[in-house]
């Protein structure tokens, strides 16, 4: 598939530290309960992609999940591409970046969490960067 950000691998490596490359381009997975965006729980900003900066997580759609990673039950619209994922055995449901493709993690339907989508988008931190800004959220598409 083809996205908005066309960087090369050399000019990921370029820009992403070792771990965010093996995640981010890599489709690797952090070690659950490791994550700098686990237990954060801010009021008001959004997540960004740590790639490209591109809109992917309002503040307001983080829940607890208990999961070890963060957990989202919706995104920014049109933020984040799904694409089926048969590795390890199983189907599951891969998340990116709409804007670069880089590998966020896997949204799960059903778990019966108390939420308005009855989703969970299970990401690794180091996907993400956070803004913590009141008009942030706002500003990100609705």
């Amino acid at each position: 598939m083809s996205y908005p950000d066309k960087r090369s691998e050399e000019e990921w490596r370029a820009v992403l530290s070792p771990e965010q490359f093996r995640i981010l381009r890599e489709k690797g997975t952090e070690r659950p309960f490791t994550g700098a965006y686990d237990a954060h729980y801010p009021s008001l900003g959004v997540y960004t992609c740590a790639g490209c900066n591109a809109p992917l997580y309002k503040a307001s759609h983080k829940f607890k999940s208990g999961c070890g990673w963060p957990a989202y039950f919706d995104s920014v619209p049109g933020a984040v591409t799904r694409h089926v994922d048969n590795s390890f055995g199983m189907e599951r449901t891969e998340i990116v970046c709409s804007n670069c493709g880089g590998h966020l993690g896997h949204v799960f339907k059903g778990e019966g969490y108390d939420t308005p989508t009855n989703e969970r988008h299970c990401v690794n931190s180091v996907s993400l960067r956070f803004t913590e800004d009141e008009n942030a959220e706002s500003n990100a598409k609705a």
